[in-house]
């Protein structure tokens, strides 16, 4: 079983198709069918489900898929850890996002991060704390920057403190809100949400701030980026409450400042084991050592519950 067969697995599986792991790998596709089958004739078994319109993983190929990631990372951080010690940083820096992240100027870091380490491979997954926070306990992702309920602490990873702030609420020029300049939890009730999927962490910022003031708030469009939520906001569809510096780039909206505001922490994570020399690296120009000890707070800290 050869590293590059499994490159070609995981680029199908992860793209949905032979042409686009083609594509993705710099390979012509039959070279890349051609080794897939190999690989599956040695196995004994198929690896995917293929018809003229989909291809599917097989419940071998679902098995065979998260081990076959984490031998190709082991064979590249190897190398990486090797030409570091030559004082060369290559490899790749897969960095996971919130689209509400005001911690960082994320396109300012990742640019200057480009220029100090030129053969570095960046790429960025803008997504779900909870999601992101996976990718990093699986090593699809180096660090993420996430949000998340002030205390929360995600299991399985490494975490720094980036920044705590209040939410603050946004309406349509044409609402009735848009003539005051604050308001609070109990006026807010009263309005219908535009806001992220029940039950993530981006959500329970602002149901935890209603919950303890004994409040609900019904949240009738469930969006899953800043700029959806926007433009349905935009629309006179509902209100929403983003982070106060996410709000001032949020054009065409009137923003609010909001009494008991829901508040969110901004946390950074990394694996647990250990960051790369890439990663390190990143790590080291927001002046974060990479070998200190996860933050933490105390009694106050709560269990994840799937952030």
């Amino acid at each position: 079983m050869e590293l590059q067969q499994m490159r070609y697995v995981i680029a199908v599986a992860e793209t949905g198709g032979f042409t686009r792991a083609a594509e993705r790998c710099h390979v012509v596709q039959s070279a890349l069918s051609h080794q897939i089958a190999r690989l599956e004739k040695d196995l004994g078994t198929r690896l995917f489900d293929r018809t003229s319109r989909s291809v599917r993983l097989t419940a071998a190929g679902e098995a065979f898929v998260p081990v076959a990631r984490q031998a190709v990372e082991a064979a590249d951080r190897a190398r990486a850890e090797v030409e570091a010690a030559t004082g060369v940083v290559r490899g790749r820096l897969a960095v996971g996002a919130i689209s509400t992240v005001a911690a960082v100027d994320l396109a300012d870091v990742l640019g200057r991060f480009r220029a100090g380490y030129p053969e570095v491979r960046i790429s960025l997954r803008m997504g779900m704390s909870e999601e992101l926070i996976e990718g990093v306990r699986q090593g699809a992702l180096d660090v993420a920057f996430i949000g998340l309920v002030p205390g929360t602490r995600p299991k399985g990873v490494r975490v720094k403190k980036m920044a705590h702030g209040e939410l603050v609420a946004v309406v349509a020029p044409e609402h009735p809100l848009a003539g005051t300049e604050q308001t609070d939890l109990q006026r807010l009730a009263e309005e219908s949400f535009v806001d992220f999927p029940t039950g993530s962490a981006a959500r329970r910022q602002r149901d935890a701030a209603f919950e303890a003031a004994g409040l609900t708030a019904e949240a009738p469009f469930e969006i899953t980026s800043v700029e959806s939520l926007a433009k349905l906001v935009r629309a006179n569809l509902g209100i929403g409450m983003v982070p106060e510096a996410v709000a001032g780039e949020l054009r065409g909206l009137h923003v609010l400042r909001v009494r008991n505001a829901p508040t969110r922490e901004e946390l950074l994570v990394w694996n647990s084991l250990g960051p790369s020399p890439a990663a390190a690296a990143f790590l080291s120009g927001l002046g974060i050592d990479p070998s200190e000890r996860s933050q933490r707070s105390g009694r106050s800290e709560r269990s994840e519950r799937s952030a």
